[in-house]
């Protein structure tokens, strides 16, 4: 029986808690060399110079499967999040703590206790330095596809943690649900539609939500780490 493979993937700590509480269940991330449609209309990937790669390789369910730097269905995905060691151990890099240590999840503070308690939270550690015994949160994969990022649905745009509050007054507009990132904090402006809420977000990180470019679909379970 061949072993599930699993690779680790970065979120942001309002995504973290949106995963832990059930409401996202999908990501996207941009495609890093975007494809390109050939002079018959076919989908390709690779390099759109001619000279180079001719038309490229048209798109099938084996490249999306194969390709995909986040896996395929079946593989498996640990979160990397912000986190903290205890504060004695601040000079110690990651490699070198020990598996025991216990750690903070600065998301929701939650603290992972290993037998040893945490006497005070240390510094915040970036989540790309998260080793995988530190990761709290395991993802299976059930589907993998690509698509343009403004294709978006209402559905899939909540299932990315958008989540619909109750329409607030002040905001002035005549509807009775807004959307936004996150639980409503009564502060936040809402959106009209959750995938303008979504788009708020894409572009919130460094994303261009106008350009509307090709990206990865993965969406996921959580199953017990």
């Amino acid at each position: 029986m061949s072993q599930v493979k699993e690779r680790p993937i970065l979120f942001s700590a309002p995504m973290v808690r949106a995963i832990l509480e059930g409401r996202k269940t999908a990501t996207r991330r941009a495609i890093k060399i975007q494809p390109h449609i050939d002079v018959s209309g076919n989908f390709c990937v690779g390099n759109s110079n001619y000279g180079q790669d001719g038309y490229g390789k048209p798109v099938t369910k084996h490249f999306v499967n194969g390709c995909c730097p986040f896996g395929k269905p079946g593989d498996r995905l640990w979160v990397r999040e912000t986190w903290a060691a205890d504060a004695q151990v601040d000079a110690v890099a990651p490699r070198d703590l020990s598996q025991g240590e216990p750690i903070q999840y600065p998301a929701d503070g939650a603290v992972r206790q290993t037998g040893c308690s945490m006497i005070a939270p240390g510094k915040g550690r970036p989540s790309i330095h998260m080793p995988r015994w530190a990761s709290r949160i395991l993802l299976d994969i059930t589907d993998v596809r690509i698509e343009r990022l403004q294709d978006i649905s209402e559905e899939q745009a909540l299932a990315e943690g958008v989540v619909g509050v109750a329409f607030r007054p002040d905001d002035g507009w005549p509807i009775c649900t807004g959307y936004m990132i996150g639980p409503d904090d009564g502060k936040t402006g809402l959106q009209t539609t959750a995938a303008n809420a979504f788009s708020g977000l894409w572009d919130s990180v460094g994303g261009n939500w106008s350009g509307s470019p090709w990206v990865w679909v993965v969406e996921f379970k959580r199953v017990t780490p």
